[in-house]
């Protein structure tokens, strides 16, 4: 029951701290009313059906991209390589899209889904192997990568897989429109949250009521025991890894099926930073990852209108953001110490 209450206890103060300092900030140094920005913010993110429907399609990306850390993070590690993972699943997805321009669209969307998720996977495993078999820091690894990787997605889209006609913004050549995704219906939402939630879902239910889920657990509280009792540290190290990393990798799949048409500089515009913030806030659950995805989306949603309205660069929730970050991280402290210890008898 503790531990539980201090699960929302703790994030719940993060956020209310966060939003103080952020307070704070725009009326010092923007000169701004904070009521009237936060009130702004709610009708950008939440006010209206198109806000709903502007707020739910930035968090789809933000679902996926967070369980790149969420994953791994049930075996003890640290992965903050969900931006390379996600440009390079989109970069891939864009080639197979384009490749099989003339195959049936259904099959060319799977092709592009199962390329973005493999190539997507295995960076990230790259990391896991890193970590395993060369005792390579994973969160310095998969940080390192994800550079390694957005100069890659450059190179291509700049040279290789350009498309002649992309003069001012370099891209490689549009998938087709017949082999887009579509929205939800009854919504002006593509199909990239639907997979998020049913990805998030599926997760949970291996974690929960699977002997792969309990094996993670174990070697997540104490890898010398899971070696004891003859689990394969190694396999479920890169298993989680990959399997984080196709989740990425599918959020870039759906950038460029359901938003862009194609690949360019646009896929690398932090969903995958911002995913980290996701898992962090959801402290890795995966059910939690939704209506976290969704908060971050709206905040996200909301900075045109502040740009608007109240002439704030639209960096500002980029900010808040990074305020939240913060908070999160500082707030690890008061685990195990918000509430009152009973006194043994």
């Amino acid at each position: 029951m503790r531990q539980a209450f201090e699960r929302i206890a703790v994030p719940a103060l993060a956020l209310l701290a966060s939003a103080l300092l952020f307070a704070l900030l725009l009326a010092a140094y923007a000169q701004v009313d904070p009521f009237e920005a936060f009130e702004l913010m709610y009708e950008g993110a939440f006010g209206s059906w198109f806000s709903w429907q502007n707020t739910l399609t930035r968090a789809a990306p933000l679902i996926l991209a967070s369980l790149c850390t969420a994953l791994p993070a049930r075996l003890g590690l640290v992965i903050i390589g969900n931006e390379g993972a996600l440009v390079l699943g989109g970069l891939a997805a864009a080639a197979a899209g384009v490749a099989m321009g003339r195959a049936p669209p259904l099959l060319v969307q799977v092709a592009m889904c199962l390329s973005g998720m493999l190539l997507g996977g295995l960076w990230i495993a790259l990391a896991g192997a890193l970590r395993q078999w060369r005792g390579v820091n994973e969160t310095i690894s998969s940080l390192l990568l994800t550079y390694i990787a957005i100069a890659l997605m450059n190179h291509f889209v700049e040279g290789p897989l350009r498309d002649p006609e992309s003069l001012n913004k370099p891209s490689t050549a549009a998938i087709g429109d017949a082999n887009t995704i579509g929205t939800i219906p009854g919504m002006d939402v593509h199909w990239g949250l639907a997979f998020g939630v049913v990805a998030c879902l599926l997760v949970y239910l291996l974690q929960r009521f699977t002997t792969w889920g309990f094996a993670m657990q174990v070697i997540g509280g104490n890898p010398k025991t899971a070696r004891m009792m003859g689990l394969d540290v190694g396999r479920y190290v890169i298993l989680a890894c990959a399997a984080g990393g196709a989740a990425a990798g599918l959020a870039g799949t759906v950038e460029v099926a359901a938003v862009l048409g194609r690949a360019n500089a646009s896929l690398a515009v932090g969903y995958g930073y911002a995913g980290i913030l996701v898992a962090f806030l959801a402290r890795h659950h995966p059910l939690a990852i939704v209506p976290v995805a969704i908060l971050l989306g709206g905040i996200s949603a909301s900075g045109g209108l502040l740009q608007r309205r109240l002439d704030l660069p639209d960096a500002a929730v980029v900010v808040l953001q990074g305020i939240i970050f913060v908070a999160i991280l500082a707030s690890e402290t008061l685990y195990g110490r918000l509430l009152p210890r009973k006194q043994e008898s």
